[in-house]
């Protein structure tokens, strides 16, 4: 069993539900990302999303665009990613999924970058801007069965029909958008998200992780009773970006571990 539904299967015998925590390699420097990174694993977080810096997204807000500049300024590679990846390895046990667009997989090229993500210990990859018609380009590029998840995302816009096509491909969790919209943008309903997965669970047996939206201890006690998993990016980067204002980057290993531990209550 892979670190992923290992993950899940305790937390469903705990009766928890798993925060997710996305952070942008590198933002603000690779050791303070280092540091960050532990700290939140061992402070409650339950999986850790490692974004690999791109230029040009489409899914992501102000926020986490930000951060992926300032990861980028710093010299941030996806060959860098894999040396945080090991890094991370050596430390903790918490499944680590990287988020990315395909761009820097194609150019890094798929089967390298499936070679190195495993050795380095990554457990999974979510690829925001990859259809599953498409994806079979680079996964017949990789052993099988693999051992690196391929996350799919939902919108809340997406038909049934669709639904059963992504869920069918889908490996260690479904990430369903609370929202229409970039991540990090405001008005999170939490009706429309219950029904949506409620919706979805109609064709997976995959755990429904929630994302998009989410900042609040609030947010989070509201979607763990809905979800198998809540989904924080942009509000962890807003706290990096703060820090990085006051020049003050020393403090985010400790403010984003006290960060991590509020939310982590929130999911009991």
């Amino acid at each position: 069993m892979n670190r992923i539904a290992h993950l899940f299967d305790t937390l469903k015998q705990k009766r928890e539900k798993a925060l997710i925590g996305f952070v942008t390699a590198g933002d603000p420097d690779m050791a303070t990302s280092l540091a960050v990174c532990r700290d939140m694993c061992r402070s409650g977080l339950d999986l850790l999303e490692l974004g690999i810096a791109f230029s040009d997204p489409t899914a992501d807000g102000p926020v986490i665009q930000r951060s992926s500049q300032r990861a980028l300024r710093q010299g941030m590679t996806p060959a860098n990613v894999m040396e945080m990846v090991a890094a991370l390895r050596r430390d903790i046990e918490t499944p680590i999924v990287l988020f990315s667009y395909y761009n820097p997989i194609f150019a890094y090229g798929v089967k390298r970058f499936y070679g190195d993500a495993v050795n380095a210990g990554a457990d999974g990859v979510l690829i925001v801007d990859l259809p599953p018609e498409e994806s079979s380009e680079m996964t017949d590029q990789w052993p099988t069965p693999p051992r690196l998840s391929l996350i799919r995302l939902i919108a809340p816009t997406t038909p049934d029909e669709r639904i059963r096509t992504i869920a069918a491909r889908a490996e260690g969790f479904l990430y369903l958008v609370s929202k229409t919209g970039v991540t990090g943008s405001a008005g999170l309903q939490g009706d429309t998200v219950e029904e949506n997965v409620h919706r979805l669970r109609q064709y997976t047996k995959l755990p429904v992780c929630v994302g998009f939206g989410i900042s609040t201890v609030a947010d989070v006690a509201r979607i763990a009773k809905q979800a198998d998993g809540v989904v924080i990016g942009s509000a962890f980067e807003r706290i990096i970006e703060e820090a990085v204002s006051r020049q003050e980057e020393s403090t985010l290993p400790m403010l984003l571990a006290a960060q991590t531990s509020a939310y982590k209550a929130a999911t009991r």
